[in-house]
């Protein structure tokens, strides 16, 4: 079957290589992972690879040269047809016919479980994104950071490992005091126009809002001391936020496994014993009044204070804390999604995970880069007074879910992203998340058109593929059975983009096909062929659209 023949090509090049070690063609090291892709020039073989070109370094030895070693080890298999070396050393595949038919025979067994590893890892993950804090709408950098931790996590799953994902909500910091003291003010107000609004307060029209809904729940609010006053706007007001952030990724398409309350470490004592978790390890020191974590122990560039001289807790304390949680809770991989300018963050933590036992490499950190948005090719100004929307949820309301969601996911989620606001509404192949999806609903419409025909669909275990002969169903096919080891390489490289752009591309292939080659009034046998491998197309389109990036496959559009 496709996928078990795919994986077939790369074990038998894995073996290749494992036997060439043995026999001390080549140096002992650890093999890497193996990719696959489709040559441009049909003369090229089916499949290449580069691995010769990627391992040289390691082997000490010409690309060509190790080329040629993977080469002359490679068994007899009936599913290959020749090896060739081209160029500095890529391997060139040329398979057999019936390698591609069966593919279409694979995605009709299994569905939209075509592509995935059918079998579980014993990797524990928890994926940690957005975390925005509890005190205002999310922005579009949140919006992006949904998209890719949703998609990773759909990614990680289909190849076999456990995951659930955690949004932490900071809603016992500094941030969420500010908000508190916010919240109030604008409660008073209602009450006492002169009231004082704080000078570094929350001045969104969200405050207000929020502040009529307190005064018709809460009215005797305002007779409470100022004490609990802010003690109930902090809880309460992080609370209705918090309400909001979920109802609008649902409407987004995510939905977290677990919400995690920063306040509930607090209130926990958490922070105050993984403090003595780290004096009984002779991890802290007192300085200038303050208590220290001595993080240049595992590679920090500096020590960090955990406790401040007031006696206030840092950032740090509560992250070790939380993190602690994390690892005691089983899971093996701890994945966090940050937002840009949190690179100088990332070695105090691992070095706060290598204190708590674990090893540094337990922690894993994407950092997210900016996104600015464009219309009519200038740059929007993040300017509510403006009038220009800078919330998530005004993001959605302009693009739509399934454009926003593409377009965070077409670029590597380390690179700057300039998102074209008219290019995400265009109904042209231009854009990119229209195209694919037009792909699917043209598949509809010959479905709907079979149907009124009075032709039925047929399955490929009953069909002579070899009727597919043409170029464009050639590579189509190629295409179809590429996905099982994109998938892997999108998840292992933590690189949803591989994934948008296989989308685009089995599109392209698709209307290229649809251009070039009639379905429905054919002789029987090359149309249900056709069917069969258009069938395939669908399936895979509603794999990658639907299962894995979250977005819908419409039937018309």
């Amino acid at each position: 079957m496709a996928l078990q023949q795919q994986n077939k090509l790369l074990i038998t090049i894995k073996k290749a290589l494992q036997q060439a070690q043995k026999q001390g063609d080549l140096a002992q090291f650890a093999l890497p992972e193996i990719e696959l892709e489709v040559p441009r020039e049909k003369a090229h073989g089916d499949f290449a690879s580069n691995i010769a070109l990627v391992l040289a370094g390691r082997a000490k030895k010409a690309p060509r040269a190790v080329a040629e070693i993977i080469a002359s080890h490679l068994p007899k298999e009936s599913f290959l047809r020749k090896v060739e070396i081209a160029g500095p050393g890529f391997l060139n595949f040329f398979l057999s016919r019936e390698w591609l038919y069966e593919t279409l025979r694979e995605i009709e067994a299994r569905g939209l479980a075509y592509g995935d590893f059918a079998g579980s890892k014993d990797e524990k993950i928890l994926l940690e994104f957005v975390s925005a804090n509890p005190v205002g709408p999310m922005n579009i950098v949140n919006a992006r950071a949904a998209a890719v931790g949703d998609t990773l996590a759909r990614l990680f799953r289909a190849v076999g490992c456990t995951v659930d994902t955690e949004f932490y909500v900071n809603d016992a910091g500094n941030q969420a005091d500010i908000f508190a003291r916010s919240l109030e003010a604008r409660y008073q107000q209602l009450f006492n126009p002169d009231y004082p609004f704080p000078a570094d307060g929350y001045p969104g029209e969200y405050v207000r809002d929020l502040a009529l809904v307190l005064k018709r729940e809460r009215p005797d609010l305002k007779d409470l001391s100022e004490k609990e006053r802010l003690a109930f706007c902090k809880r309460w007001g992080t609370d209705q936020i918090v309400a909001k952030q979920k109802a609008d990724l649902k409407s987004y398409g995510v939905e977290f496994d677990l919400w995690f309350r920063e306040r509930d470490l607090h209130e926990a004592g958490a922070l105050e014993r993984t403090i003595a978790f780290l004096k009984e390890r002779d991890l802290l020191f007192s300085e200038d009044d303050a208590l220290w974590f001595k993080s240049t122990s595992f590679g920090d560039d500096k020590d960090r204070v955990i406790i401040k001289s007031d006696g206030a807790y840092t950032y740090i304390t509560a992250d070790i804390a939380y993190h602690a949680d994390k690892l005691k809770r089983g899971y093996t991989k701890l994945i966090n999604i940050w937002g840009p300018d949190h690179h100088g963050y990332i070695d105090r933590l691992k070095a706060a995970v290598q204190a708590l036992g674990y090893p540094g490499e337990t922690l894993e950190v994407l950092i997210l880069q900016y996104v600015a948005l464009l219309r009519r090719g200038e740059l929007v100004k993040m300017s509510k007074r403006a009038g220009e929307f800078i919330t998530m949820e005004e993001l959605l309301a302009e693009v739509g879910k399934d454009a926003a969601r593409f377009f965070f996911l077409h670029r590597s989620p380390e690179s700057h992203l300039d998102f074209d606001l008219d290019l995400a509404v265009a109904e042209s192949s231009d854009n990119p998340v229209f195209y694919v999806q037009y792909a699917h609903a043209r598949i509809a419409s010959i479905f709907k058109q079979a149907k009124e025909l009075g032709i039925p669909l047929p399955k490929s275990s009953e069909v002579d593929l070899t009727e597919l002969k043409e170029p464009e169903e050639i590579d189509l096919l190629k295409h179809l059975a590429l996905l099982p080891g994109e998938i892997n390489a999108a998840a292992n490289r933590r690189a949803p983009q591989r994934i948008t752009q296989y989308a685009l591309d089995l599109a392209g292939l698709f209307h290229s096909f649809y251009n070039h080659c009639h379905i429905l009034n054919q002789k029987e046998g090359l149309r249900a062929a056709r069917l069969c491998l258009v069938q395939g197309v669908q399936t895979v389109l509603q794999k990658v659209l639907v299962g894995l990036l979250g977005i819908e496959a419409p039937e018309q559009m």
